[in-house]
């Protein structure tokens, strides 16, 4: 009995020393487990998209992918990104990489409808040129990117070819520094007579050739043997334009073209754009600077030409702009009568193929010969055409550009004709009636 009693005080003290131990396992359990650190990381944000001036979806991500909606229409400034990844590989998808890949929008300066206008003249003129490739430009009065075409045309959304051989992706009008040729006449003009070294109604002793430290220049048109400054852009004589350009130094020349930005290696902050290549005028020979007064002897790209000529309108150049938050930068180079006068002289001188009845267009016109194999060839050309429209009161800028046309090479007769179809495009967009008689 006794012995009976003793075990029940065991049996209830080992019992009572098991659920202790078991208790003391569940709390180790509870405070040793293991307990997750933070919150499930939450999924990277959509590529930002790029959209036009009018909130119209250039570039847009969504589940699945990144589209193009408008298709090939400013497809090569746009660019395209690697597959899979997204990550940019081309045009604005490359440049903005970083910020688009947080997810961060951008708009645009882009007129959809100017942009696919100005592509539709520029690759219908392309392919009746047969050239390797195109590109034009248009500008507003306020230095504003309103299109920026590129033919052939291309479809970032296609199978790619090989890049080396087919360049349809590439944004010529930023990425290709060209030879202006007589483009350049025109602004050589304003420059003199901004410093008073000349009128429009100088004149000046032009054969159609002479001989620059045993280089020949020559005229491509015939003219009369004297002509005025106004006659030079005319007849686009490279003769009378470098002999009235002896006026100046050679420095002086250079540093207009500093101040258009032609030497600029940066004139789209955030966007890449190719250097001009440029020697300063220490390097310049005579006949290299003789060269430079016509658009010989260095390379600009479109864009590059395209700011430099908008300062025409008024004498004023602005920094080309493509983001509707993009900072103006203006600075005065001419003078308003200046640019009046050269722009007036350009309206009377204007390619016949470049005239559009009714409307008093201004421009000038560039054949520049292509250097191959470190020579100028004789077959390969770039065709030029640089304007206003109006000519009076320019609303616009326009730039032509046409790489190696076969056949018919001359600016005026591939280039004014598609920068003639832009100016009826931008003219009925604005819906601006063709001028009275004698206006």
């Amino acid at each position: 009995m006794t012995a009976g009693v003793q075990r029940v005080p065991l049996v209830l003290v080992g019992l009572g020393a098991w659920l202790f131990l078991f208790v003391l396992g569940v709390y180790a359990l509870v405070v040793h487990a293991p307990r997750p650190t933070s919150a499930p990381p939450a999924p990277p944000p959509l590529r930002g998209n790029l959209y036009a001036r009018d909130g119209t979806p250039l570039a847009l991500s969504l589940e699945g992918g990144r589209y193009y909606p408008l298709g090939p229409s400013a497809s090569q400034l746009l660019g395209f990104g690697e597959r899979g990844s997204g990550r940019g590989l081309e045009g604005l998808e490359r440049d903005l990489n970083a910020a688009l890949s947080e997810g961060r929008a951008f708009t645009l300066t882009l007129d959809p409808w100017i942009q696919a206008m100005a592509e539709r003249a520029l690759w219908e003129g392309l392919a009746r040129s047969q050239g390797s490739f195109a590109t034009a430009i248009v500008l507003s009065r306020e230095g504003e990117l309103l299109a920026v075409a590129n033919g052939p045309a291309f479809d970032p959304l296609a199978p790619r070819k090989d890049p080396g051989k087919d360049l349809s992706w590439r944004n010529h009008a930023f990425l290709v520094p060209l030879e202006p040729g007589s483009t350049m006449k025109a602004l050589t003009a304003a420059i003199l007579l901004e410093e008073g070294a000349a009128t429009l109604t100088t004149q000046v002793e032009a054969p159609r050739y002479r001989v620059v430290d045993g280089w020949t220049i020559r005229d491509a048109l015939p003219h009369p043997p004297t002509l005025t400054l106004a006659e030079v852009l005319r007849y686009s004589s490279n003769v009378g334009i470098s002999l009235l350009a002896e006026a100046l130094p050679k420095e002086t020349l250079y540093a207009y073209m500093a101040r258009l930005h032609l030497t600029d290696a940066d004139p789209l902050p955030g966007v890449r754009v190719a250097a001009p290549t440029v020697k300063p005028p220490r390097e310049w020979s005579q006949a290299a600077y003789a060269n430079h007064t016509f658009g010989q002897g260095f390379l600009v790209t479109p864009l590059h030409l395209a700011a430099a000529f908008a300062a025409l309108t008024d004498g004023i150049y602005r920094s080309p702009r493509l983001f509707l938050e993009q900072e103006k930068r203006e600075e005065r180079v001419f003078s308003p009568a200046t640019a009046q006068a050269v722009r007036q002289a350009l309206q009377e001188g204007l390619a016949p193929r470049a005239h559009l009845p009714g409307y008093p267009l201004a421009g000038k016109t560039g054949t520049a010969q292509v250097v191959v194999e470190g020579r100028y060839s004789r077959e390969v050309f770039t065709a030029w055409f640089a304007g206003f429209v109006p000519g009076d009161q320019p609303l616009y800028t326009v730039v032509v550009a046409v790489h190696h046309p076969k056949g018919e090479v001359h600016g005026s007769q591939v280039a004014a004709p598609i920068f003639r179809e832009v100016a009826a495009g931008l003219l009925a967009y604005r819906g601006i009636p063709p001028y009275a008689e004698g206006r």
